[in-house]
């Protein structure tokens, strides 16, 4: 049966990909240059298509890296919707700053400064859509106090579920083992949650999407 996550398949839907905006392909080049992860633009672009749908008022965004999603997310939010997005890199705060000016979302976009284990347990507002890339021996406490903060109905989106392929691996390098064991503990507790509907899809490095049921 073919399969969709082959080189020589995705190099084709890169062919197809229209990218207009000029901020947002200097981001990925920075990235890629300067080895800052960010989401997998195949990654990004669904998670778009959930924000069009979904059309969330208030998102919370756990690592901003160089706010590249933020940016995707927030150029996608209805008037009046808002996105709160969690960094704790100095260095990265001060990059994401210039790219939100750069892209005129500075009335969109709040960065929260410092970590998000402090910030979110401390939050007032509740969410309607969650995104959540952050370190991934956190993602476990970073997800529980999610849902604490995700309004019913809403959906959260996790990136790096497939870990480069080696949660569903037997082999795999010294120098991933450790977070590969986070990945895998994370995914049993994200597909078993009574509180989620989810799924794992095999785009970009794994996307989990789950729409929360129950309080």
């Amino acid at each position: 049966m073919p399969r969709i996550i082959y080189s020589n398949q995705i190099n084709y839907l890169q062919r197809l990909r229209i990218t207009n905006d000029p901020l947002i392909l200097e981001m990925e080049e920075y990235a890629y240059k300067n080895n800052v992860p960010i989401l997998d633009w195949m990654s990004a672009e669904l998670m778009e298509q959930l924000i069009l749908i979904h059309k969330p008022k208030k998102v919370l965004e756990i690592g901003t890296a160089i706010a590249y999603s933020s940016i995707r997310i927030a150029k996608c939010l209805r008037k009046g919707s808002a996105v709160d997005t969690i960094e704790k890199s100095k260095d990265n705060i001060k990059i994401a700053k210039e790219n939100i000016k750069k892209a005129r979302l500075t009335n969109f976009i709040r960065i929260l400064e410092g970590n998000a284990l402090d910030i979110i347990p401390h939050l007032d507002e509740k969410y309607d859509f969650i995104f959540l890339d952050a370190d991934k021996e956190d993602y476990e406490k970073l997800f529980f106090y999610s849902l604490m903060v995700l309004k019913k109905g809403g959906v959260i989106f996790v990136d790096n579920l497939l870990w480069h392929g080696y949660a569903a691996s037997t082999n795999v390098p010294a120098k991933y083992r450790r977070t590969t064991k986070y990945i895998r503990e994370f995914n049993k507790l994200f597909t078993s949650s009574d509180l989620l509907k989810t799924t794992i899809l095999t785009v970009g490095d794994g996307i989990g999407i789950g729409v929360k049921i129950a309080n």
